[in-house]
């Protein structure tokens, strides 16, 4: 539910689409699945018992029952309890977070307007250089996830958890300079060979040393990266500052290369060693940091409420005590202290009476989508 993935459209469709299929996390499709398919249930049920007689559609002569197969009848509860077998957990975990983010909103006296979802929405389709209507049609025809579920289940938990989090952040000089270096500067052109271990890597690197020009052919064969491997080593070029600790000592030693220079092994991880053959630098396209100083702004600020939100969210998480009477799992104290995994008996609400997985799932589904209506306030 992270909105920083909502990035600035460089205008080809792919690459539209490639930005923001990384908005929703996997629950939401299953979500939708599951939502979709009790509001066609419920709809269809109701409509087909108040159309008149002669129309086309035939009513069940039961609200409960949704079909009718020679002489057996399929019921609702049989499809409620196909789907939540299918999505139950997906859709739970959806309706579990939720909840979570609203009860802390309460908490805290934060409230979440069916407007600033609305404004929110415009604003992110505007980013994307779609209108609302397009974007919503895209976001349903790719995604599958309906604009009543884009609301409550991305754009609200996303919004409250800003203001959870706070949106006051600093964006240092330092950190636009990093940025337009990350983003702008020169990179690495090179090929490289990926070994799981520091022997082999060792023996790859005096055959490559002793014959520089064999170095396609050992990544060819030898690496454990698959990507790389089938493109004789190649890789894309390779930028500073990326913010990855494991790419750290990577980016370094790539930058102290010179073209057809081969690096010394290089530790990126306990079971990964890197051999790096440079092969150039790319040219800059931007050279002066005030071109694209509003831009690199906004999209730092962006991160930075980004992390922020990740930690509240994990923080309001641990706070909660949530009994998941459908994985049969729990993060209580007592539970949790002794255990080595997840509980695997029966889970005893705090009543203290057994309840089961279908009613529990009801009752959060009802609780969630009441989050959403909070919303409003």
């Amino acid at each position: 539910m992270g909105e920083g993935n909502h990035l600035p459209a460089t205008g080809a469709a792919g690459t539209h689409k490639g930005r923001w299929m990384l908005l929703f996390g996997g629950t939401a499709a299953a979500v939708l699945a599951t939502g979709l398919l009790m509001q066609y249930v419920r709809s269809t049920t109701t409509q087909a018992a108040s159309d008149p007689p002669g129309n086309a559609k035939v009513a069940p002569p039961k609200k409960e029952m949704l079909a009718r197969v020679g002489s057996e009848s399929i019921s609702y509860d049989a499809v409620a309890e196909e789907a939540v077998k299918r999505y139950g957990r997906e859709v739970l975990d959806d309706l579990i977070h939720r909840l979570i983010i609203q009860q802390a909103c309460e908490k805290n006296k934060i409230s979440v307007s069916e407007q600033e979802i609305s404004d929110e929405i415009a604003r992110i389709a505007k980013r994307f250089n779609l209108d609302v209507a397009q974007w919503l049609q895209m976001l349903q025809a790719e995604r599958n996830i309906s604009p009543l579920q884009y609301r409550q289940s991305v754009i609200f938990p996303m919004i409250a958890l800003k203001k959870l989090a706070g949106e006051e952040v600093e964006v240092s000089e330092r950190d636009m300079k990093e940025a337009f270096v990350r983003n702008y500067g020169p990179r690495v052109k090179a090929r490289m060979i990926v070994y799981n271990k520091q022997r082999l890597a060792q023996e790859g690197w005096d055959k490559v040393k002793k014959n520089p020009e064999e170095f396609e052919e050992v990544a060819s064969k030898d690496s454990v990266d698959p990507g790389s491997k089938a493109l004789g080593g190649q890789i894309p070029p390779i930028q500073r500052f990326s913010g990855n600790e494991y790419l750290e000592n990577l980016e370094k030693e790539a930058f102290k290369l010179k073209k057809d220079e081969i690096s010394g092994v290089i530790e990126i991880s306990p079971s990964r060693f890197v051999i790096l053959k440079c092969e150039g630098r790319t040219e800059p396209v931007v050279t002066d940091i005030e071109e694209v100083r509003d831009a690199l702004y906004d999209e730092l600020k962006e991160a930075k409420i980004q992390a922020e939100v990740a930690k509240i969210f994990d923080q309001i998480k641990k706070e909660t005590i949530v009994d998941n009477y459908l994985t049969q799992t729990s993060n209580r104290p007592e539970r949790t202290a002794n255990a080595a995994g997840p509980a695997t008996g029966n889970i005893q609400p705090a009543g203290g009476s057994q309840t089961k997985a279908g009613s529990t799932t009801n009752r959060s589904a009802k609780a969630a989508s009441g989050a959403g209506n909070q919303s409003k306030n």
